[in-house]
Order: structure tokens, then C-alpha cells, then sequence
């Protein structure tokens, strides 16, 4: 081919690529599917779904549910949970240097009490001094009380819960530690100087009763009323920490257990006539999200060998019944603090399960007698009759009187008394520090024996084991004006104080020993 044939031929190929590529340029279907687009964008403007989407923030309104999910929460369902279970343990020993009069057992009778905040070493007593906030539990000899024995050191916040086996060899005290790891109730073992904490508790107050441990009559075994799951039981344990028993285990309120003189028995008060148990879901129980929890209960005996449950009466009690002696037990009905009209008293005898009203026969409708004490024998009792007039009577166990005086008159609540072992005189004084007389000894008949004027005056006077001595607190305003503890004969006279030369406050305990 020649070579113009060729370049015309190049040419006319140009020309037919440039109209190619000319072509799509010049054709209007993108610019219609432009304008297409264009229109088609505004759908999102009118689309009014996105704003008209409500339904998200009326969401709330179906909130209602996790609102009234809250009541689930708020439903008393959690106070149904169990407390924590509590286990007998022994931790935390200490070794105690006791003396050795203690450590091995001593002969005769001591007083114990309690000294706070001593200030020992201060030549002027009258100069203010810092508390020491240390308590010191002290036995001494009646025979010679500047040879006191300092027995135990504890903090001033343990107060008076301090509770002495009869023979004065262990001691249960609670203790608040600096953590809950030392706080609880020890056991001091005075056979081996080894105190050692057995319960991990925070208080003695067990929902909602203060429950006084009880020492068997010989000191080998403890007696404790402590909250289960659901409700209280009453547990024995040696003062090793050994050998728990549930005396109690029903599902009911079981609290302030008391053993018997002999060690037969364990006295308690119970609420499972009216609840025979609080555990959710059992058949006969109550319901603690309906029925508020007992004040008290019916007075009952646990038999300490067989386990055999007693009841000694059919009326409801509001405050701990009291041993008279090993068959006998009074304790009283109707409390004015929860509304009663009148506060009677009673008798129950263990050995046939019967009790019987004390009611003084012509007083007044509706009877307040208060501070009771009962003669060793349950016939005779010594009380403050506080109806109309306020007068001291003596009364048989069946309701006749027997002498009453207005000649002691005082405040409700404020006196006490106290029978010699031998059931033939009574001391009388007054409780709290409110002591508005000196020692007022008198006998069965309610004749005076002895009318000693103060100082010192004398409250909560206590006759020791054998009866020939009395041991009281009282006030000497010759001295310093404090309360210091007396011991007397057994008329109350030739009183000695026991603790003049200690400083801060003192509370007697009683007798130890025998």
C-alpha cells in the first residue's frame, strides 16, 4: 500500500474515534439521572420518620417495669434471710497470771465488784484527772479489804457484763476488741489462767433480748441464749469451749436461760406456744413479714440430762422468771411498760409443772407490785406495793398479808431487797444510788431489826452464802460522796468499806465462793 494510502487511511480512523469518544459527553441520560438524584435526595427531607421516631423517647413510658422492679427489691423478703450462723469457736488466748489462791480454789466467801477508771498514785483526789478508760474486776476478803486481788483488766466499755461461776473459778465476760476479730464473749478458766473467746458475737442482746449468760452451780458448764437463722436457741458449752449442746432447737424465741441451784434444770422463756417456729415456709410457723417479734414468752424448764421441756405456766412474761430455790420458781405477769394495767406475782413448782397467782388479798383492782423477793422456802415474799399508796408489804404465798410499813417509802422501781440464806430476816435498800436510808434489816413479820441511820446509806444489799455477813454499796458524804461497797454483820451494822482507797466508780457484783 503506498504511503498516502495509508495516511488517508489514518485520518478517517481519527475521526471516527473522535465522534466515539464525543458521543457520551453529548448524551443528556446523566444529566437526566442527575436531576434523577437530585430529586431523589429531598426523600430524606420529607422523610419525617427519623423526627417522627418517638418511639425511642416514649420508650420511657414502658420504664414503668424496672420502677416496679424496685418494689421487688424494696420487699421485706431480705430482713427473711437467715442471720449468719454462729459457731462455737476458742480463739484468741491469753494467758492470765492468776495468784495462786485463785488458780487452785479458795476457801470461804469474796466480794466482787468492779472499779473504773481508777486513778491509783494521785496525791490530791480532788484534782481532775483524765479517765483511764480501764476497768479492773477485783475479789476481796471480807476479813481484810486492802487484800483485795486484782482477777482481770478489761476495757470500760465491757461494763458490767461480767458473769461469775458460783464457785469463783471461770468467769464469762464480753469484750469489744479494737476489731470484730477480738470483740465477743470470753471464757476465763481460772483452773488454768487461759482466757479465750468462744462466741464471736457483738452484744449480749439477742434480737432484741438481753440474754445474762448462766453458770451451772459447779462452773463446768455455760449457758447462753444466741440468735439462729431465723429465731433464738439456748446452747450449754463447757467453759473449755467444748461439748455445745442446742437445748432449744424449734424455730421459736428461747431466751434468758437460768440454771437451777442443784444443776437439774435450765429455766428459759419461750414463745412457741403462740409461734412454734419463725423459719419461713414451715407449716405452723409465723410469719415475720405480718407478725412483729415477741416481747416474751411462757416460762419454761429443759430438763439438762433427758432434754425434756417443761411448761410452768400458761401466762406470758415479760422480763426473766427467777429460781427460789431448786423446786421452785416465781416470776411475774403484766408489765405497765407495755401497757398492763397491773404487774402480778406468781409461783411455779418444777416437780409438777404447776403455778399459782401470789395475789394480796383486799388490795387494790388493778395491783403494781414490784421489786419482789422471796423467802428461800416460796412461802413468804417481800415487795413494794405501788397501786394507790406506795408501802413495803409482806405477804404468805397465798395472798394474805402478812405486815406491810409506809414507813420505807421509796421511788417505784427503786428499792431492793435481799433473804438470808436461813429465810429469817430480809435487808431492804434502795437500787440505782438512789439510797435514801441506812441499813434496814427487818424479819418475817416485817418487824424492824435494825434502823441505822446514814452515812453510809445502803442500796443493794446481798447476804453471803452463809448468811453472817451483808455486803451493800453505799454513800459516805464524810468521805468523798462516792458510792463505795460496805461489808456488815448481819444486822447491817458495824459496816467497814471495802474499797475507800481506790479512785473512779465501783459496782458490786456479789458473793463468790461458798
Amino acid at each position: 500500500m503506498s504511503l498516502r494510502r495509508i495516511f488517508l487511511l489514518c485520518i478517517v480512523l481519527s475521526a471516527t474515534a473522535c465522534q466515539a469518544l464525543a458521543g457520551p459527553t453529548a448524551t443528556p441520560t446523566p444529566t437526566a439521572t442527575l436531576t434523577a438524584t437530585t430529586t431523589s435526595t429531598e426523600t430524606p427531607t420529607i422523610t419525617p420518620t427519623p423526627t417522627d421516631t418517638p418511639t425511642p423517647t416514649d420508650t420511657p413510658t414502658i420504664t414503668p417495669t424496672p420502677t416496679n422492679t424496685a418494689t421487688a427489691t424494696t420487699s421485706p423478703t431480705p430482713s427473711l434471710t437467715p442471720g449468719p450462723a454462729l459457731n462455737f469457736i476458742f480463739d484468741n488466748w491469753t494467758l492470765i497470771d492468776l495468784p495462786d489462791a485463785l488458780r487452785t480454789g479458795f476457801s470461804g466467801a469474796r466480794i466482787a465488784f468492779i472499779n473504773v477508771n481508777d486513778r491509783d498514785g494521785i496525791g490530791n483526789p480532788l484534782t481532775p484527772q483524765p479517765a483511764t478508760n480501764v476497768e479492773t474486776l477485783y475479789f476481796a476478803s471480807p476479813d481484810n479489804p486492802a487484800g483485795r486481788v486484782a482477777v482481770l483488766q478489761l476495757p470500760a466499755s465491757s461494763e458490767d457484763d461480767i458473769f461469775i461461776a458460783p464457785p469463783g473459778n471461770a468467769i464469762a465476760y464480753m469484750l469489744q476488741g479494737v476489731t470484730s476479730s477480738q470483740t465477743g464473749l470470753y471464757v476465763l478458766d481460772f483452773s488454768v489462767g487461759v482466757s479465750a473467746r468462744i462466741l464471736a458475737i457483738e452484744s449480749l442482746n439477742q434480737r432484741g433480748f438481753f440474754n445474762e449468760p448462766s453458770w451451772n452451780p459447779d462452773g463446768s458448764r455455760l449457758a447462753v441464749a444466741i440468735a439462729t437463722g431465723y429465731d433464738v436457741d439456748i446452747f450449754i458449752v463447757g467453759r473449755d469451749g467444748s461439748n455445745v449442746v442446742n437445748m432449744t432447737n424449734n424455730g421459736s424465741y428461747d431466751v434468758w436461760p437460768s440454771w437451777s441451784p442443784d444443776g437439774r434444770y435450765i429455766l428459759f422463756v419461750s414463745d412457741r406456744v403462740r409461734c412454734p417456729s419463725w423459719i419461713p415456709g414451715a407449716s405452723d410457723g409465723c410469719d415475720a413479714m405480718v407478725s412483729p417479734p415477741p416481747n416474751g414468752g411462757n416460762p419454761f424448764v429443759v430438763d439438762v440430762e433427758t432434754l425434756e421441756v417443761t411448761q410452768l405456766s400458761e401466762q406470758w412474761v415479760t422480763e426473766p422468771p427467777r429460781w427460789v430455790n431448786s423446786r421452785m420458781v416465781a416470776f411475774s405477769s403484766g408489765d405497765p411498760a407495755f401497757g398492763d394495767p397491773e404487774r402480778t406475782l406468781w409461783l411455779a413448782n418444777v416437780a409438777t409443772g404447776q403455778s399459782r397467782q401470789a395475789r394480796l388479798a383486799g388490795g387494790a383492782a388493778n395491783q403494781l407490785n414490784l421489786a419482789e423477793s422471796w423467802s428461800p422456802d416460796g412461802n413468804v415474799v417481800l415487795f413494794q406495793s405501788a397501786s394507790n399508796d406506795t408501802e413495803v408489804v409482806m405477804m404468805d404465798a397465798n395472798g394474805n398479808p402478812i405486815a406491810r410499813t409506809a414507813e420505807l417509802n421509796f421511788a417505784r422501781y427503786g428499792m431492793t431487797a435481799s433473804w438470808s440464806p436461813d429465810g429469817s430476816r430480809v435487808a431492804i435498800g434502795g437500787t440505782a444510788g438512789q439510797c435514801p436510808y441506812g441499813s434496814r434489816v427487818v424479819d418475817r413479820q416485817l418487824n424492824f431489826l435494825t434502823r441505822g441511820n446514814p452515812p453510809p446509806s445502803m442500796c443493794d444489799p446481798i447476804f453471803s452464802p452463809d448468811g453472817s455477813l451483808l455486803a451493800f454499796t453505799g454513800v459516805n458524804p464524810r468521805v468523798d460522796g462516792r458510792v463505795d461497797v460496805y461489808v456488815a454483820n448481819s444486822t447491817g451494822l458495824g459496816a467497814i468499806s471495802m474499797t475507800g482507797t481506790l479512785r473512779g466508780t465501783i459496782e458490786l457484783l456479789g458473793w463468790v465462793g461458798s
